[in-house]
């Protein structure tokens, strides 16, 4: 803290960021286990700050200074500065959402193995209500199917997961090898949890394509409770230049900023 400039100092990551576990889907979470520069060190805002004033050998010029020069950072894609913060998260999710998180091939990954640990009986998805397939998009839904319907499949859904649960259950006491005795579980639905890091430039990339509207809803929640409950708290002006340029595009539901209109990373 004694190197970090006065009107910086309550822009210091609080430690309390690496204690959040955020629920996501029925019962998957997402935490924050590691992030560069520690909490109570330095400002990420600032940690990207100086490594770009390091090309002419400064350091701060004063808060307000320092976010001109991130904007134009931002503005003009200089990105190199903004890989000097790194995240590393433990996710749990569901496969149909590990499936297009690993196409983002910028992120290291490590995953929990189903040969060497066994599954559980809840790790399994159950979506709220069921959505309908588009008819203008092969790769998108469009609506949800009625209530009467929407609870049949759910009852068949859980029917489906018990039994494949059974199965797996009889496989491994009969001493079949857990790496077989998986192919009786539903695979799509199956919780996993992984470890992937990732710096701030390349998450960038990731929560422009992964919180859009076109994306699938499942990933899009992941997304969304990483933008909203560790990025934003790490990177607040990093934040409102993604806020300005990105999410205030079409295609961002959510996070539409009535009146701007942008472009960037």
């Amino acid at each position: 803290m004694n190197k970090v400039p006065n009107d910086w100092r309550k822009y210091v990551i609080s430690p309390a960021i690496l204690t959040k576990e955020i629920p996501v889907l029925n019962s998957g979470f997402i935490q924050l286990k590691d992030i560069m520069p520690y909490p109570e060190t330095i400002p990420g805002d600032l940690a990207i700050i100086n490594a770009a004033r390091t090309s002419y050998d400064g350091s701060s010029k004063g808060i307000a200074a320092d976010i001109k020069l991130l904007g134009y950072l931002f503005d003009n894609k200089h990105t190199t500065p903004f890989e000097m913060v790194e995240f590393k998260f433990l996710v749990n999710a569901p496969l149909v959402v590990w499936w297009q998180w690993v196409r983002h091939r910028t992120m290291s990954y490590n995953a929990k193995s189903g040969r060497y640990t066994e599954f559980k009986e809840d790790d399994f998805y159950i979506p709220s209500e069921w959505r309908l397939q588009a008819t203008d998009n092969k790769q998108a839904s469009d609506g949800v199917l009625g209530e009467s319907d929407n609870i049949a499949l759910m009852w068949d859904l859980e029917k489906h997961y018990r039994r494949s649960f059974e199965l797996y259950e009889m496989a491994v006491v009969r001493g079949v090898a857990r790496e077989q005795a998986r192919l009786f579980l539903p695979g799509f639905s199956m919780y996993y949890t992984w470890v992937v890091k990732v710096d701030a430039h390349n998450l960038m990339h990731f929560l422009k394509l992964r919180m859009h509207d076109h994306a699938q809803e499942e990933i899009r929640l992941y997304a969304s409770a990483i933008f909203d409950h560790f990025f934003v708290p790490a990177l607040p002006f990093t934040a409102e230049k993604f806020k300005e340029k990105i999410l205030a595009q079409d295609g961002y539901s959510k996070y539409r900023i009535n009146g701007l209109n942008g472009d960037g990373f």
